[in-house]
């Protein structure tokens, strides 16, 4: 089989044209409150940073706590680079990918370690904070919310039903 020099398009073909979408993504900004509800309603997001070693993005159990959303992690792993005062980015998200539907939430904030003895007592009982990962997981982190911005996106109708407030 003669082999093709002329470089191979989308889909591997020669003469594939690029695919377009004709279908337009709806898409509507969420209020504080309506991304505070979504925060609230949810117990696993992933958190972004410039870790020492480059961009990272971890899968992170979270509970919000007043002004704070917060997580357990081990003072060993690669999340305890938060304990200092870091800059970072919580995603929170539901997607239906059937239906094209869904909504997003980000945190934009300041993670570091909780060092309240007061808060840290209250935290070892509150629900949400328990980690998925095993081994020992005693340090916790607490993220102060600077900028929080949503959107459900697709039919509003279909993504209410996935508890995107209306």
């Amino acid at each position: 089989m003669p082999v093709s020099k002329t470089p191979a398009g989308p889909r591997g073909h020669p003469d594939a044209q690029p695919r377009r979408s004709t279908r337009r993504l709806n898409y509507t900004d969420l209020t504080l409150s309506e991304c505070q509800v979504l925060l609230e309603s949810r117990d696993i997001g992933r958190i972004g940073w410039n870790a020492g070693g480059g961009p990272q993005i971890l899968p992170v159990s979270y509970a919000c706590v007043g002004d704070l959303i917060v997580f357990r992690t081990s003072p060993f792993g690669v999340l305890s680079e938060l304990v200092r005062p870091s800059q970072v980015v919580l995603e929170v998200d539901e997607l239906d990918p059937a239906r094209h539907t869904g909504w997003s939430v980000i945190v934009h904030g300041r993670a570091q370690a909780v060092a309240s003895p007061a808060l840290l007592t209250h935290l070892w009982t509150v629900d949400g904070a328990e980690p998925w990962a095993g081994g020992v997981r005693n340090v916790f982190i607490g993220i102060t919310a600077e900028r929080v911005t949503g959107r459900s996106f697709g039919d509003l109708r279909s993504s209410r039903t996935q508890g995107v407030p209306g």
